[in-house]
């Protein structure tokens, strides 16, 4: 994806945003596209990419629309080289996509469990492979998407918690592989955001306003996050404002990661 100039928080020029076609990712491009960054934006679905594509076009930029399956690895070849014969060079690669699954260890078949870790996890390792080389030549930066609970055990989504607790150690792990070249890797853990990935999974109207209604309460600051809480930390961690900043597990969630649960602070439960 992509970023920034000069100790501002404007954006140099050539990158890619993955995941774009909702949520954190559509969020991630407007803004950016607001920052003045030249983006290479990708997902699955066409319609919802040009849709993301034209909000950013509002604001000046036109991104390269790339429609790709990130579980498919010449899909993900694609995106790379698409980008780079376009832009010629990659400053910002932003790994954003992710799917959520419900399941225990009683109930989470070893085709979901495959599912979940190849696109939360095997196609951000394919994607961050074949953008290094470019990335290095740029001293570039990467900022990946995990989340809460890869910081906090939350039951019913194994899957998904162990994908985004690896994806964590995989930030830690190349920060320190590349800082010597000057590389910067950081992540955002964001808490409950409102975005789509929980209806995607079946989950109802009614359901999702009882999730978003207790989230409130285990919030520290009273509220749940908005897609743009997110993306501006994305903004600033792929900015030169960060520029000491690699290594980095940012939590974007009210400090829910700290509070203890169930435990009674002021009548509100954590």
């Amino acid at each position: 994806m992509h970023f920034i100039n000069n100790r501002s928080l404007y954006l140099k020029s050539f990158e890619d945003l993955w995941g774009a076609s909702s949520g954190i990712g559509a969020g991630t491009a407007v803004l950016f596209s607001k920052l003045g960054a030249k983006l290479a934006i990708t997902g699955r679905k066409e319609d919802n990419l040009k849709k993301t594509a034209d909000e950013c076009e509002k604001n000046g930029s036109k991104p390269l629309i790339v429609v790709a399956d990130l579980s498919k690895e010449d899909d993900v070849k694609t995106i790379m080289e698409k980008t780079i014969s376009h832009f010629g060079k990659l400053n910002i690669l932003v790994n954003c996509a992710g799917i959520l699954a419900y399941g225990s260890i009683e109930t989470t078949s070893l085709e979901q469990f495959d599912e979940v870790f190849n696109v939360n996890l095997r196609s951000v390792y394919q994607l961050t492979m074949l953008a290094v080389p470019h990335l290095i030549t740029t001293q570039g930066c990467m900022v990946n998407v995990s989340s809460i609970c890869s910081l906090r055990a939350f039951p019913g989504i194994l899957a998904y918690n162990m994908s985004k607790s690896a994806l964590d150690q995989f930030t830690c792990t190349v920060a320190l592989e590349l800082a010597s070249k000057k590389v910067r890797v950081n992540s955002v853990n964001p808490g409950i955001i409102v975005t789509e990935i929980h209806k995607r999974t079946g989950m109802t109207e009614e359901a999702y306003a009882q999730v978003l209604e207790k989230s409130r309460k285990n919030h520290v600051l009273g509220r749940v996050g908005e897609v743009d809480d997110v993306a501006k930390t994305i903004a600033f961690l792929a900015s030169d404002a960060s520029s000491f900043v690699t290594g980095a597990l940012f939590p974007v969630d009210g400090a829910r990661h700290i509070t203890c649960p169930q435990a009674t602070y002021s009548g509100v439960t954590y």
